[in-house]
């Protein structure tokens, strides 16, 4: 039985590989061109700021650090890839795991930038859309392309999977 008739352990599989694909892209950005990237750090503070009712931020870089908070914002940001992964399973076609095709998965992977520019952005003290950053359109032009990039590593991800052996 292939891990391809398992959507669960097939969307742990993709969502974790399209993170850590997204995570090369913007390693990459950084890298090469000096795009820094979200600090996972980060993440995890505002995530650990939730517990006590804070949901927004002036400016999480001035929030108060929390114990853990760099491991907190690691394994949010796999468990959300998992969860787009496991919502994306749900929508696509129902052998899409086993024969993945890229288009439904790159428009998917763009369309889940919604969640940083109008939840993510705005909680972190950035504005809505990274307006209330230094350059609003690179922030922008970079969550549609590291989205997408999500979405191509769903389906690399699930291109992987399908070529593994089929256990008896």
């Amino acid at each position: 039985m292939s891990i391809t008739q398992h959507p669960a352990l097939g969307a742990v599989a993709i969502g974790v590989g399209a993170s850590l694909v997204m995570d090369a892209w913007n390693l990459l950005l950084k890298r090469a061109f000096g795009i820094p990237s979200l600090n996972y750090c980060l993440l995890g503070r505002w995530f650990l700021h939730m517990p006590e009712g804070t949901f927004f931020h002036a400016s999480i870089v001035a929030a108060p650090p929390r114990r853990f908070e760099c491991a907190a914002g690691w394994v949010a940001h796999c468990t959300i890839g998992v969860v787009l992964a496991l919502v994306f399973l749900a929508l696509a076609p129902g052998d899409w795991l086993a024969r993945p095709t890229v288009l439904p998965a790159l428009l998917y992977g763009i369309g889940t930038v919604v969640f940083p520019l109008f939840v993510l952005q705005p909680s972190l003290g950035l504005g809505i859309a990274s307006s209330k950053t230094p350059n609003p359109a690179q922030a922008r032009l970079k969550s549609l392309m590291t989205h997408g990039v999500f979405g191509v590593g769903l389906y690399l991800c699930a291109v992987a999977l399908s070529h593994l052996p089929v256990a008896a």
